[in-house]
């Protein structure tokens, strides 16, 4: 594993059911990001074509040439990529993020466990049951998609199976925005993790995306932060900074189980 790495994000107006539109705005960022030696990107939530839940089938029938198109940028500009997809298996469609290693493999795939149900994304969805934490040519990396924020049961488990990077694609209303904000500080410090969060940006159906795309460190600090604009973050994150905050406040290893019983 290497002692450090250089993460980017790619901010953007997810436009909706705009395949065209929302790969030509993710090529751009991953760009960008690779030609600043950045060795990961990550995409918002949903990023081919946004919550089109009418057309989901349709977009998941493409989601496959999205990603050897993902796969083969990966491979030329030497960088990991990951975002969420419309992601079909059967007649169920999954939220999934997919993380794609600097060769070109695919890493892990993550299904979203937890389902918006204030915006009804049961009625389109199929809710996956497993964590994820990708072992990669960067180190171990967890996989989180918007809502999961709130759950700190989730970012816990992840860094308990040796995440020390936790990724996160999100589509976050600007309203909410300040809980955003707090929600990625709050799981980098409790679980002593770096969070690479990636949220949309512009307006949909009367509704604004508050972008603030972040990269946070163990210890709170906010190396990177976007505005409401499309962006493109990239910071550094050293994992010997990590080794000392896990040492220093070794606070993973000092939990009491039985305390937590219900």
């Amino acid at each position: 594993m290497s002692k450090s790495l250089k993460a980017g994000v790619v901010q953007f107006d997810v436009k909706l059911g705009n395949l065209e539109s929302n790969l030509a705005s993710a090529l751009e960022g991953i760009g960008f990001l690779g030609s600043q030696n950045a060795d990961i990107a990550v995409l918002p939530e949903m990023w081919t074509c946004g919550f089109d839940n009418e057309n989901l089938a349709a977009h998941a029938q493409k989601t496959p040439a999205i990603l050897e198109k993902l796969s083969e940028t990966a491979r030329r500009q030497n960088i990991m990529i990951a975002g969420s997809v419309p992601d079909a298996s059967g007649d169920d469609i999954f939220n999934t993020l997919w993380l794609t290693d600097k060769d070109g493999s695919v890493a892990g795939a993550y299904r979203k466990v937890h389902l918006f149900s204030l915006t009804g994304e049961e009625k389109y969805f199929r809710a996956g049951n497993q964590h994820m934490v990708c072992q990669t040519s960067a180190g171990p990396v967890g996989l989180m998609i918007c809502y999961d924020i709130r759950f700190p049961e989730l970012c816990r488990t992840l860094a308990l199976k040796g995440a020390l990077v936790v990724l996160v694609s999100a589509q976050w209303p600007l309203v909410r925005i300040s809980r955003w904000n707090t929600l990625v500080s709050a799981r980098a410090i409790e679980n002593q993790v770096f969070m690479v969060a990636a949220n949309r940006c512009g307006t949909e159906n009367g509704l604004d995306f508050g972008g603030h795309s972040q990269i946070v460190s163990p210890l709170g600090n906010v190396r990177a932060r976007g505005d409401t604009k499309t962006r493109t973050l990239c910071a550094s994150l050293d994992f010997r900074e990590l080794e000392t905050c896990r040492n220093e406040i070794p606070s993973l290893e000092e939990r009491v189980l039985e305390a937590y019983e219900l």
